[in-house]
């Protein structure tokens, strides 16, 4: 955290924008205070591209009014957006976002996190403020520009590293139950702690998080997820009892059971730990852990490196999720979790579904890699063959790199020789990968032999035995037992089909 006096500050608001909207307010003798986000992160030296800014003034709706005059007075280039609904208003000019709104206060009913709002104070203002760090306010009016209101000691708890609600935390919370979320996610984001009455009024107030909305969750969620150590926002989730309401199949991998002096190991923490390992291996698009409080990560695109790197991490975090379902204790082996990952890509439709997250390709990428994250550590356990490779490789087509750097991150053994033994042989793996790739062109691999050309030669309709035979004849080419290509392919499947007895039914 850096300090600043108010000569700093005010060479810090030194730009265009701001001093547009200082004349501005001056001239309809408007209070007006550039508030919250933005200021905090101007105290943490990180970058802010969403300027919020609050108008003291005679109702009705000063925010608008002085929205309205900027506008006029930046001329060419501007636009301004007034929603009336909301009582906001956005100014656009030359990249910059600004959204005006009038100070007002807020109360709330039980069974709704909608405030009924009412014209107020700037003190008003800054009292339904969610945390202390977020409550700060710099005047921008010619007399006043740069002074800073520091209502609760925001400075001080930020200096601390604490998370701290301005007025009561229960109250904060109930009226507002994401806030319990968004409380998480500036611990997570920020490394910062939950003051101790905060974190108890979490825990009290957990259940209110039924009434808000999947779409509001997941947001947080993703949030969390794409900070530089998820981890940290998982372990405040469960501690306070949110996890389970919000995802139950994580909660479920915590704690272990012995039986016989055997234990395996906590599913929980070996998952948070892969999920850090994730975001380590994708710490080159920091970028997308934003730190505006508005950032949108429900549309995250591809890639080069990571073909979707929110989702990728979503993969880390549900790659057991089967575990709980499976766990079963057998002699001599001990404990076991068979087909777990089969178990657990079934799983992903439902929670996706449940939690209003995409169902298109981002699901589908998801199964894929909770699916097959088992399958390069059998390749890696045993003799490392071109067919068990290409396989692999055409299983996993462009999101191989993907699913390697998930396994790698998966390896979480406290055993450093047998876990640089893993990462050994998933090297081996690797460069079998690339040999391949470079050999087989496997992008555009097609199999030889459609099911047409099957059906038309045998005689045969749409059946499963159609799909047998193909079936069989990629897995001889995969296997290098035949070359790739059509007549080497026939006369396999021929073959085939008279062993199947499919030939007899044609003559």
């Amino acid at each position: 955290m850096q300090h600043y006096t108010e000569e700093d500050l005010r060479r810090l608001l030194d730009k265009p924008m701001f001093h547009r909207i200082s004349e501005t307010a001056d001239e309809l003798g408007l209070e007006c205070y550039v508030v919250g986000g933005y200021v905090r992160d101007i105290f943490l030296e990180r970058p802010s591209k969403d300027i919020d800014c609050v108008v003291v003034g005679e109702a009705p709706n000063p925010g608008i009014r002085l929205a309205k005059a900027l506008g006029r007075r930046l001329g060419h280039g501007a636009n301004v957006s007034v929603f009336k609904n909301f009582g906001t208003a956005q100014v656009k000019w030359h990249g910059e976002e600004v959204e005006f709104v009038g100070a007002r206060r807020e109360s709330y009913s039980r069974d709704s996190r909608k405030p009924i709002v009412e014209d107020g104070t700037l003190e008003d203002d800054l009292d339904r403020r969610d945390f202390t760090i977020n409550a700060l306010a710099i005047q921008l009016n010619g007399n006043s520009f740069g002074r800073l209101v520091d209502r609760f000691d925001g400075l001080l708890d930020m200096e601390d590293g604490l998370i701290v609600t301005p007025l009561d935390p229960d109250i904060t919370f109930s009226d507002d139950p994401l806030r319990m979320m968004r409380c998480v996610r500036f611990a997570t984001q920020l490394n910062f702690r939950i003051e101790d009455e905060t974190q108890e009024a979490l825990c009290r107030n957990a259940k209110r998080i039924k009434i808000i909305s999947q779409e509001r969750i997941i947001d947080e969620l993703n949030k969390i997820m794409l900070s530089p150590i998820p981890s940290i926002g998982f372990i405040e989730l469960e501690r306070c009892g949110l996890l389970e309401l919000i995802l139950p199949e994580i909660a479920a991998l915590r704690g272990t059971e012995s039986r016989n002096g055997r234990a395996h190991k906590d599913n929980f923490y070996h998952t948070l730990e892969v999920l850090d390992n994730i975001a380590r291996a994708t710490s080159d698009r920091s970028d997308m852990s934003d730190s505006s409080d508005k950032s949108d990560t429900s549309n995250t695109s591809a890639q080069p490196r990571h073909r979707d790197v929110l989702f990728l991490r979503w993969a880390a975090l549900l790659h057991d999720i089967g575990k709980p379902r499976t766990k079963r204790w057998e002699e001599p082996q001990g404990w076991t979790f068979h087909n777990h990952n089969y178990v657990g890509q079934k799983m992903i439709l439902p929670l996706f579904r449940r939690m209003k997250l995409p169902l298109d390709e981002r699901m589908h990428y998801v199964e894929k890699l909770v699916g097959m994250h088992m399958r390069p550590q059998v390749i890696a356990d045993e003799v490392v063959t071109d067919s068990a490779v290409r396989r692999l490789l055409f299983e996993a087509g462009e999101d191989i790199d993907d699913l390697m750097t998930l396994c790698e991150a998966d390896i979480t053994s406290k055993n450093m020789a047998r876990k640089q033994h893993f990462l050994d042989n998933f090297r081996l793996v690797r460069e079998k990968i690339a040999d391949l790739q470079a050999r087989d062109n496997y992008r555009t691999w097609t199999n030889p032999i459609s099911g047409e050309e099957i059906m038309q030669t045998l005689g045969l309709p749409p059946c499963r035995e159609v799909g047998m035979l193909k079936q069989a004849v990629k897995d001889a080419i995969w296997e290098s037992r035949i070359p790739s290509d059509h007549d080497a392919a026939f006369a396999f499947m021929m073959q085939e089909a008279e062993s199947m007895g499919l030939l007899k039914q044609t003559n």
